[in-house]
């Protein structure tokens, strides 16, 4: 009878520590999305979640210092300063004028500080006028018609 109980005591510890793991870990991976204007708004506890902010980065505002890149973020005449703190290189689409979003937290000086930045072209794939677009093999787009 007392190896039964040891068991599921043991099973018991078991599943109520799995548990609380699991819930630290949501509580951990959810991100809040906000717009720069939003985020210059939120005040108290919001400001201590992990979020994603989206904007342009502002042309020739990328500077890369060591162990950080310091960039601005513009999006609806608002402007952001970001610092890049993450141990993953930054994308090759990561340039002047080019989309980014950044996932991190507000920092008390006005910064946002990044973990994770991921960018996307800004325009090398945009539709020219009367046509669509398809990738050449230079890499470049081009217009066909029919």
């Amino acid at each position: 009878m007392q190896k039964r109980a040891k068991f599921g005591i043991g099973i018991g510890v078991i599943i109520i520590s799995l548990g609380f793991l699991a819930w630290m870990g949501y509580g951990e991976s959810k991100t809040y999305y906000h717009t720069i204007a939003e985020l210059q708004t939120l005040q108290g506890a919001s400001l201590s979640h992990r979020m994603r902010v989206g904007g342009t980065v502002e042309p020739g505002s990328i500077r890369r210092l060591s162990g950080r890149v310091d960039f601005v973020l513009q999006g609806e005449g608002k402007s952001l300063p970001v610092s890049y703190v993450g141990s993953e290189p930054l994308p090759d689409t990561f340039v002047d004028k080019s989309q980014a979003l950044v996932e991190g937290r507000p920092a008390a000086d006005g910064r946002f500080v990044a973990e994770h930045v991921q960018a996307k072209c800004a325009s090398k794939y945009e539709a020219a006028p009367g046509g669509t677009t398809a990738p050449s093999a230079g890499g470049e787009a081009r217009t066909s018609t029919m």
